[in-house]
């Protein structure tokens, strides 16, 4: 269990929530509930899953119920980063049925997918755990689901690269073409930058890396596509004057090999972006 975990406000979650029941239930509402349960019905129903896994999401999960009747009680029998089995008992609502059936795919939709992404994340953590490496996602993530993805990495172990374009300078491939070069697109971004931004620089070769050094250098090197021989290689380079990330088509099986070359960070982006959603069933007892 992720023992370090803040849950994320539900004043940050509430909107996004709110959207999806809204897109869910449309302007008539839950027509089946309506038609075929009798009205003023009492249920609990339990959260399972159905694989092992690791849980996030649960906060989420209890506002799809509780925007729709605030009476609802939700009781999560396990935390955010807790680890599951087959069957294991993850969470219990009770209220009227019309609120827990209203609610269920929204909740399961958000539960699943976040569950999904902290244990893809905590599959990456524990492959590299004999190293230094921390485990990051990227900004490829759904759009409005930012804050709920990043949070689900975090639960799983992982730690957050950029969560906007504004936290910290990252000079890219295209933006290296526009400016003219490494050392030109160094040099503005020195001038630009406050004195608490980092400046981070993308390189694709060991010369790039180079030039980058002898023009003063950056507070961290993105690494992208590097064999691990040559991110030892780059790695030697930098000497820990600065941090050194490895990113570009990492996966479950490469991962460990890249973080024993001395990397201080392994960046995925399909942690957000392709990841399967964990199966999890809410079964009426």
């Amino acid at each position: 269990m992720n023992d370090g975990l803040t849950e994320l406000p539900d004043i940050l979650v509430e909107p996004l929530i709110r959207a999806a029941l809204l897109e869910d239930l449309g302007i008539a509402g839950d027509v089946t509930t309506d038609a075929v349960v009798a009205p003023g019905i009492e249920v609990e129903a339990i959260f399972r899953a159905r694989v092992d896994g690791v849980v996030a999401g649960l906060s989420a999960a209890r506002l799809a119920f509780t925007l729709l009747d605030p009476s609802v009680r939700f009781v999560s029998v396990l935390r955010d980063g807790a680890r599951v089995v087959t069957g294991s008992e993850i969470a219990r609502v009770a209220g009227r049925a019309t609120t827990v059936l209203g609610g269920e795919r929204v909740a399961l939709n958000i539960l699943s997918h976040l569950s999904g992404i902290a244990t893809a994340t905590n599959g990456i953590v524990r492959a590299v755990s004999h190293t230094k490496a921390r485990v990051c996602c990227t900004r490829k993530t759904l759009p409005g689901l930012r804050s709920l993805q990043k949070y689900a990495v975090r639960a799983g172990g992982g730690a957050n690269h950029r969560l906007r374009l504004d936290d910290a300078i990252l000079i890219k491939d295209n933006h290296l073409a526009l400016a003219g070069g490494v050392r030109p697109a160094l040099e503005r971004a020195r001038a630009r930058a406050g004195h608490l931004v980092k400046i981070e620089l993308e390189v694709d070769t060991l010369s790039q890396l180079a030039e980058a050094i002898a023009a003063g250098g950056a507070d961290a090197y993105l690494l992208d596509n590097m064999s691990p021989a040559l991110l030892r290689e780059a790695v030697g380079m930098i000497g820990g004057r600065a941090i050194a990330e490895a990113s570009g088509g990492i996966t479950p099986q490469t991962a460990p090999a890249i973080a024993e070359a001395g990397v201080d960070v392994l960046s995925l982006g399909w942690l957000t972006h392709t990841v399967r959603a964990l199966d999890i069933g809410l079964d009426i007892g």
